[in-house]
């Protein structure tokens, strides 16, 4: 049985409809999902701390200062930024070793101050993984029940 031109033509268009309503809103879906992060602009300075041993430090374009009590003044490094899908990552190196800190949305605690910060920070150093807490100049962490908002240098 030969169909006609036109016919051939219908039924292409008809099944490349079918097909378009079978994706649904996937592409959509999947153009959110492989958006990079945009909630801290590349200008923002970003603070981050954490416990268990105690480290914390800032980061401001491509320097980042990493402090501890040995070494309050702080360890000023090059690092590199890259916006992924839920969050920034910076890469560098401090004392020869792999220094990869990550910055992503969540509500954290320190665990040691009333303190609520509206980001999280993991810090891979050399082989050793630490978690804690951030805040950037757009995100302040703030006290609960409407406390002050934190200052950088808490």
């Amino acid at each position: 049985m030969m169909i006609a031109a036109p016919t051939r033509f219908l039924l292409g268009c008809a099944s490349a409809l079918l097909l378009a309503g079978c994706q649904g809103d996937d592409a959509a879906e999947h153009a959110v999902k492989t958006r990079p992060f945009s909630d801290i602009a590349p200008s923002e300075a970003i603070y981050f701390v954490g416990t268990e041993p105690f480290w914390s430090g800032q980061i401001e374009g491509a320097q980042l200062r990493f402090t501890t009590p040995e070494h309050p003044e702080g360890t000023v490094i090059s690092v590199s930024r890259f916006a992924g899908n839920h969050g920034l990552g910076f890469s560098g190196a401090l004392a020869g070793q792999p220094f990869d800190l990550t910055i992503t949305p969540g509500v954290c605690s320190d665990e040691m101050s009333d303190k609520v910060y509206p980001l999280t920070s993991t810090l891979r150093l050399g082989e050793d993984i630490r978690e804690g807490c951030a805040w950037s100049d757009a995100h302040p962490a703030a006290l609960p029940a409407g406390g002050a908002s934190a200052s950088p240098t808490s």
